[in-house]
């Protein structure tokens, strides 16, 4: 592809959006037109009448009436454009790089404008996501706090500096796993998009656009409206209303600007951006496995860890050796990382890693004694081993409030012994098998959700509803959790539900910040809650565990793709979950109960829980 083919496909795609740019706009022409034109003929009666041309009571009745109706639709036009242009809008969260911190990367950032022949980016910000855009930030709102000239309302002074060019985000897995070729490869087509948003049509209809959303947003927040609440609907749906009529051309206008973009990057290491693609891929699989099986146990333990970028190299590592994903892997290995290009990786990784949390799981915005980071050579004692034992003390207060006596000692065979001193795995295998080990059976075929019968199975949904035994300690453990929850106990989901007017890490604002509410957090979680049957299955797997290190010398473990493990004689045991499910679902102990003598497990000795 020759440099002239590619400037006209690049032109044709920025002259694709210029015209969509000027729709947007003639839209808000038309929405103007609209607001002036009862103000227009009110002139027009008054002019009239002045000049002996509209005399009459006739005459003069309609001059009040157009008059009055000018005066409302006028100052309705006034409220919504003033909502419009003074509305917040929305930005995403990251984690801001300042040019002192990163001068490589700003340096690389530079050169590919230059060669994109494109105007550089404001500033950088990281996110804790794989992807990569373009962000404006040009609201007065977004810019560095007022100086002492501004006035109490946060209108800006006379020395406020406004970025004039969008912000580059870029995706932190991206910097730790790729390399700096690969990295720049992928920047490319996001750096040329500063080209088509500089044009002056295009900056109009994107500041139209965002403006009538974050009205809409405004409108929708009683809270930030109380006084007027017929006043914010009638913004709202008039901010509803364009938007509707914005939406085809404004969608149309961002795909001429990325396929401009895409144009005019062609140029620019094409042959590296095809493998750097793959690249993408690859982190991304890695970076949701990290966040589904590693982080995900240790946030809902009131712990984040600190390094998650570097465990994304981990885990990519470790799928690349499983699966033989990644094709020269040794030799990519030794090039360059992107994370280089930071003068200090490790901070702008726990920054990352902090904002990620607060994100995909709704932690507070600071470290506290329930809200503290862990290193990775750490999460194996302090998550995996502390979730264990704080699900297994759980497992037995239900059983003590269900009152299910402990199981007596075999060697001791007298039922008037005393009890043994602490909880036993024994207590849990007795309490959950049923005494014919009939297993699930199909349930009746005329049945509803309130009659189901216990230890029976939906042949529909395809899932054991377990025992009647296991069905009410699930109940019990569900309950228990979610009183645990509410009160905010350590150890539970609860202690990572941020407190209210704390403050926000770097580059986000608090509640009640212009950039985003703490309300809606998390952002984007990343489980729907668990069920009562998998909080059972989790329970009873936590007992197992705890009586495995305590009893046959077992260890907890980190498995980077699959997160917390058990490590029985070195080897991760990883025939244990149906094994459980058949204790639970069926009440029938024996695969277990063979799995504990195969391991050396004593489930009849007391175990330590927290």
């Amino acid at each position: 592809m020759t440099s002239t083919s590619v400037g006209i496909g690049a032109e044709a795609g920025a002259q694709a959006a210029r015209s969509r740019a000027l729709a947007v706009l003639r839209i808000r022409g038309r929405a103007l037109a609209m607001a002036l034109l009862p103000a227009a003929a009110a002139v027009i009666l008054l002019t009239g009448g002045s000049t002996g041309h509209f005399v009459g009571h006739g005459w003069d009745t309609a001059r009040w009436i157009v008059g009055a109706l000018a005066v409302l639709v006028l100052l309705a036009a006034a409220a919504v454009a003033l909502v419009v242009a003074r509305a917040r809008p929305a930005v995403s969260p990251t984690v801001p790089i300042p040019e002192e911190s990163a001068p490589d990367l700003y340096r690389m950032m530079r050169d590919l404008a230059d060669r994109l022949d494109v105007p550089v980016p404001s500033a950088i910000a990281l996110t804790p996501d794989c992807d990569s855009w373009l962000e404006d930030r040009t609201h007065p709102a977004h810019g560095p706090p007022a100086p002492k000239g501004g006035d109490e309302l946060g209108t800006p002074g006379p020395h406020r500096r406004t970025p004039a060019a969008p912000v580059l985000v870029i995706g932190s897995p991206f910097l730790w796993w790729m390399r700096v070729g690969e990295l720049r490869a992928v920047l490319a087509p996001v750096v040329a998009g500063t080209g088509p948003s500089a044009h002056p049509d295009i900056a109009a209809a994107r500041r139209f656009v965002r403006g009538l959303d974050a009205a809409v947003g405004v409108s929708a927040t009683p809270a930030r409206c109380p006084a007027a609440r017929l006043v914010c609907a009638g913004v709202g749906w008039v901010a509803r209303l364009l938007l509707r009529g914005c939406r085809e051309h404004a969608a149309l206008m961002e795909r001429g600007v990325a396929a401009a973009a895409a144009e005019r990057a062609q140029a620019v290491d094409y042959g590296l951006r095809i493998v750097a693609q793959e690249q993408v891929g690859l982190a991304y699989a890695g970076w949701d496995r990290l966040l589904t099986r590693v982080a995900l146990p240790a946030w809902r333990m009131g712990r984040w860890p600190s390094r998650l970028d570097a465990g994304v190299v981990a885990a990519l590592t470790e799928l690349s050796r499983r699966d033989r994903l990644a094709e020269g892997f040794a030799s990519r290995l030794g090039e360059r990382p992107a994370c280089d290009l930071l003068e200090e990786p490790g901070l702008v990784d726990e920054a990352a890693s902090l904002l990620a949390a607060r994100l995909f799981h709704g932690g507070p915005a600071e470290p506290g004694p329930a809200w503290s980071p862990v290193a990775w050579q750490e999460y194996p004692d302090e998550v995996v081993d502390r979730t264990w034992r704080t699900e297994a003390a759980r497992l037995h207060r239900v059983l003590d409030a269900l009152g299910v006596r402990a199981t007596p000692d075999p060697a001791t065979p007298d039922p008037a012994a005393p009890e043994p001193d602490g909880p036993t795995l024994a207590r849990v295998l007795d309490h959950l098998t049923v005494p014919s080990a009939a297993g699930s059976r199909p349930c009746p075929p005329a049945y509803d959700a309130d009659s189901r019968t216990p230890g029976c199975e939906d042949e529909e949904a395809g899932e054991p509803a377990g025992t009647e035994r296991s069905a009410a300690l699930a109940a019990g453990l569900t309950a228990a959790l979610a009183r645990e929850e509410h009160e905010g106990t350590p150890g539970t989901t609860a202690a990572a539900v941020p407190p209210s007017g704390g403050p926000a890490p770097g580059g986000q604002g608090g509640p009640g910040s212009p950039l985003w509410d703490d309300g809606a957090l998390p952002l984007f979680p990343l489980q729907p809650p668990r069920t009562a049957r998998e909080l059972l299955a989790d329970h009873v797997t936590a007992m197992v565990c705890c009586a495995a290190v305590d009893t046959a010398g077992a260890t907890p473990g980190l498995d980077w793709l699959d997160g917390p493990s058990l490590l029985v004689g070195g080897e991760r045991a990883a025939d244990l979950t149906p094994r459980v499910l058949s204790l639970i679902e069926e009440g029938d102990p024996a695969p277990l109960r063979a799995w504990l003598v195969k391991s050396g497990i004593r489930p009849e000795k007391p175990l330590r829980l927290v």
